[in-house]
């Protein structure tokens, strides 16, 4: 999807659908704006049902202030005009209340957003601004303060997060970022001390193979490389929705019977991922004209070593992040079926997954089918996408669980004993 050549009520609404369908935003709360290059404001209506939007519901507010549209614009249309005003390099504001977002506003707290590489590079540093009255001149003054020294994204006491990028899907991107940021940091505190990333950690991130792979023109794609592309983009929009990765991170990979295998492309919006994004890598190269994940090499490396693993699949499933992020140990012996689906699952150091790939992918086994790379994924595999994926959710539902478990009493595991009967039974090796 080209998200730029949109209309702007028509990217309004794609983005609010997204963030009401997410859970993010309530029928009532949040607002969008896009500032068009004549100076109009565009921006959701006051009052109107988040979940039923359309483009006809849209309020254009013309510079003299001449507001075009059948509804009132939102009440809080001051502080996004005022930020335009003030940041003129921005063309989007978005403003939310998203439940983890709020928690923080309440306690009038940041969230760390040095836990996850990923979430460092997109969202910098980020503030907070005083409350004030909702839709009030001075609650816009106090904002566009905010982002007069630089910030683009303004934590509200007591009320939620403001956002401003150079369009609306960025906005959306680093809105979705914070609240997940801001969920894993709730969760990895019921288990311990969160771990923060180094700045030389993070520059550890900035890998180029992905870009400087040798290319190659497929002369021809195969019914099987087609089933696998299709299968693929059904599984990605479900882990999507599911939570199991954001907009713009998650990385899966299907090998095919030749040893070439396809991967997720860098960069693109997981929820309209199509068939062709999809990158072939063949014999070390990339297919021309496309720019493959960023792990294209430790996926390559995982392929090489064992020949049982047709997929792999790296994801940030919020709950098992919540073990990536601290030194809590993650057992999979909690009920007999995780047992079964994940045996053993071991951490790796964040830096081994960029200086020891070779390592890291002579560790998986029948026995350790799924890592926890620390502070980064979870990397789990499968003789199938669809038995890695279900391997993935089962490691999401397993650390709910336990998670959830920590409020009730300690949690009980299935002794070794126990452990050897289900091996038995089930023919474990």
């Amino acid at each position: 999807m080209d998200f730029e050549l949109l209309h702007p009520a028509d990217q309004l609404v794609l983005m609010m659908d997204r963030i009401y369908r997410g859970g993010l935003t309530t029928t009532s709360g949040g607002n969008l704006s896009i500032l068009d290059d004549n100076g109009d404001i565009w921006i959701t209506p006051s009052g109107i049902d988040k979940g039923t939007l359309t483009r006809h519901d849209m309020c254009c507010v013309k510079p003299d202030g001449t507001v075009l549209g059948p509804h009132k614009p939102s009440v809080e249309l001051p502080f996004h005009a005022t930020v335009y005003k003030k940041r003129p390099d921005l063309r989007a504001v978005l403003h939310a209340h998203p439940p983890a977002m709020v928690a923080f506003s309440l306690a009038r707290v940041l969230p760390n957003t040095r836990l996850v590489a990923n979430a460092w590079r997109t969202l910098g540093n980020i503030t907070m601004a005083d409350y004030a009255v909702p839709g009030s001149q001075k609650l816009g003054d106090n904002i566009a303060a905010e982002f007069e020294k630089g910030y683009d994204i303004v934590v509200m006491e007591n009320h939620g997060v403001v956002i401003g990028a150079s369009d609306l899907f960025h906005a959306f991107m680093k809105f979705e970022t914070l609240e997940t940021t801001a969920n894993l940091e709730i969760y990895a505190r019921s288990l311990g001390e969160p771990k923060t990333l180094q700045e030389n950690d993070v520059n550890l991130t900035a890998t180029r193979d992905h870009l400087t792979m040798d290319e190659f023109v497929p002369n021809k794609h195969s019914s099987e490389e087609c089933a696998a592309r299709r299968d693929m983009i059904k599984l990605i929009r479900r882990s999507y929705r599911q939570h199991l990765f954001v907009s713009t991170q998650g990385t899966y990979s299907v090998r095919l019977s030749d040893g070439s295998f396809i991967i997720t492309p860098y960069g693109l919006d997981r929820d309209y991922m199509e068939e062709s994004d999809l990158v072939l890598i063949k014999n070390g190269m990339k297919e021309q004209g496309k720019i493959p994940s960023r792990s294209v090499k430790l996926h390559q490396k995982i392929y090489e070593k064992h020949p049982e693993i047709h997929s792999v699949l790296g994801a940030n499933p919020p709950h098992a992040m919540a073990f990536a992020v601290t030194d809590a140990p993650f057992d999979p012996r909690t009920i007999p079926e995780s047992y079964i689906m994940l045996r053993q699952i071991e951490k790796v150091p964040f830096t081994s997954i960029y200086l020891k790939q070779d390592e890291v992918a002579a560790m998986f086994s029948p026995r350790t089918p799924v890592l926890i790379c620390d502070n980064n994924q979870i990397l789990a595999t499968g003789d199938s996408l669809l038995n890695a994926f279900d391997r993935l959710e089962v490691t999401e539902a397993t650390a709910h669980s336990i998670l959830l478990a920590q409020s009730i009493g300690p949690v009980v595991h299935i002794t070794p004993d126990e452990v050897t009967d289900i091996d038995v039974a089930f023919h474990l090796t």
